[in-house]
């Protein structure tokens, strides 16, 4: 006997919802599929979606101080520069935006430092319900000082497969710790610097978390003036800086390892001493450039002025704050700076450039070309040739990136061309500095610029395997034939 619903569908509901569970489930499939099939296009894909989201907040009336709409241009100049942790700004920071938009800025910022292979693992992690092994190969690759690249995962990675976990925890339990602990120490020169005890309660963070993820902005019209003299304040402000470059991996190396130096990873070793040697190198060519100059360290005293070259050191590799008036910089002071950008900090980090550990690479290998060594050495390793190449990839593009903005920005301007350099490779390595110049620039000016420091952000390698949908595996060799080089 068939049985007869006492429901009855005169409408046919049933199949149409039916085949709509069905059309979502395939559509949740091929997300899920996505992330793993196509990381690099996935990550970028992820940057692109939080960049639009922002761009739309920032738009609302509600983000701007006096309630007007602010112009698309620098809604989404803005955007990107928050997404990508840089700092350059085409509007006053401090007077422009509204309560509202600072937290938009203060969120944006926060989810631009997690990195975007990091982030874009995260998504995948919950789009797939578990972190598959290509998912952990994402996390993987960003934790190598390289980045991402073709071919299989080295044994000698950073962060092997089965950290992966503990890597995304240290993440974000190092973001909320150390940017916690930051707006803790910073809260009283604030105060003591004349900012409102109350207001002080919402800065402190906002300038903790602009340094961590070295960033650059500054919540009130004045910026750092108040607080030139702050020393205090400023080396807060500085270690805030350095722990942000230095990458989430050396992070979690040395809270498991501390003091034991014999026990760190190869890239932790290459990432400190590196930057160190940057940081005294720069100060000491600040110091030597800058000490006469009027306009910026010619007429403050010994002390200060040797305290403020190691800031403007530490700033130029991606912090992005400055106390002096960058635009007065001599010529040579510039063109140092932006090599110092340009290197930029650790990989896996908030700070942006070609990476401390590229650097590092490539001085070892002209090293051991130089004393006739069969293979490139550091610390008792070996660094394979593909570490290498990639290397000498992330170069090569970086500086390509380089080149093309600032030709292009510089036909536009007609500024100086140490100007225009030191503007775009601030936004490249996501740092936040500029001679002045980003606030003159007219909207295809901006343009580039958000386009480059986007791509700077996202990274060159990434791009270049967003582009490339597979790798292919070649099982033959071609004949050897030696062209003339140098």
């Amino acid at each position: 006997m068939t049985q007869v619903s006492t429901h009855p569908d005169p409408l046919g509901r049933g199949p149409l919802l039916r085949r709509l569970r069905n059309a979502g489930a395939e559509a949740w499939e091929m997300l899920r599929d996505f992330t793993t099939a196509s990381p690099a296009r996935f990550a970028v894909g992820v940057y692109a979606v939080l960049i639009a989201i922002f761009t739309a907040l920032l738009l609302i009336p509600a983000a701007t101080a006096g309630g007007g709409r602010t112009a698309f241009v620098d809604a989404l100049f803005t955007a990107i520069s928050t997404i990508c942790v840089t700092g350059l700004s085409t509007v006053d920071m401090g007077t422009h935006w509204s309560a509202f938009g600072n937290v938009v800025i203060y969120i944006g910022v926060n989810v631009g430092a997690l990195g975007v292979l990091t982030l874009a693992s995260i998504l995948g992690l919950v789009i797939s319900k578990r972190l598959g092994l290509r998912a952990k190969l994402i996390v993987a690759s960003e934790s190598n000082p390289l980045r991402v690249h073709g071919g299989p995962v080295n044994e000698g990675q950073t962060v092997r497969l089965g950290e992966v976990g503990s890597l995304l925890a240290t993440v974000a339990l190092s973001t909320l710790i150390i940017e916690a602990g930051l707006a803790v120490l910073m809260y009283p020169s604030l105060v003591i610097g004349g900012i409102n005890p109350l207001r002080a309660l919402w800065e402190a963070p906002y300038y903790a978390a602009m340094s961590f993820t070295n960033t650059g902005f500054a919540p009130n019209p004045e910026g750092l003036d108040t607080f030139q003299h702050d020393y205090f304040f400023l080396t807060v402000m500085m270690a805030g800086v350095f722990l942000g470059s230095i990458g989430f991996p050396v992070i979690s190396t040395l809270w498991r390892q501390r003091w034991h130096v014999h026990h760190w990873s190869l890239h932790a070793k290459l990432t400190i001493i590196t930057t160190v040697l940057l940081f005294v190198a720069g100060a000491l060519v600040f110091l030597l450039l800058e000490f006469d100059n009027p306009k910026t360290f010619g007429d403050r005293n010994a002390w200060d002025t040797i305290y403020q070259s190691f800031f403007l050191s530490a700033m130029t590799r991606s912090g992005g704050f400055a106390v002096v008036d960058v635009g007065s910089l001599h010529g040579s002071s510039l063109i140092v700076g932006s090599m110092l950008m340009f290197v930029g900090g650790g990989s896996a980090s908030t700070a942006g450039g070609i990476k401390v550990t590229t650097l590092a690479v490539l001085a070892l290998a002209v090293w051991s070309e130089a004393k006739g060594r069969p293979s490139v050495q550091a610390f008792g390793r070996r660094i394979p040739s593909d570490v290498q190449r990639v290397a000498l990839s992330v170069v090569a593009w970086g500086a390509t990136l380089v080149a093309v903005s600032t030709v292009t920005i510089a036909q536009f301007t007609k500024a100086p061309v140490a100007d225009v350099l030191f503007d775009v490779i601030s936004a490249f390595a996501t740092v936040g500095l500029s001679t002045g110049l980003t606030e003159q620039l007219a909207d295809p000016g901006k343009y580039v610029l958000a386009a480059t420091m986007l791509f700077g952000r996202v990274g060159t390698v990434t791009l270049a395997a967003a582009v490339a949908a597979t790798s292919r595996k070649q099982l033959y060799s071609l004949p050897v034939e030696r062209p003339i080089v140098g």
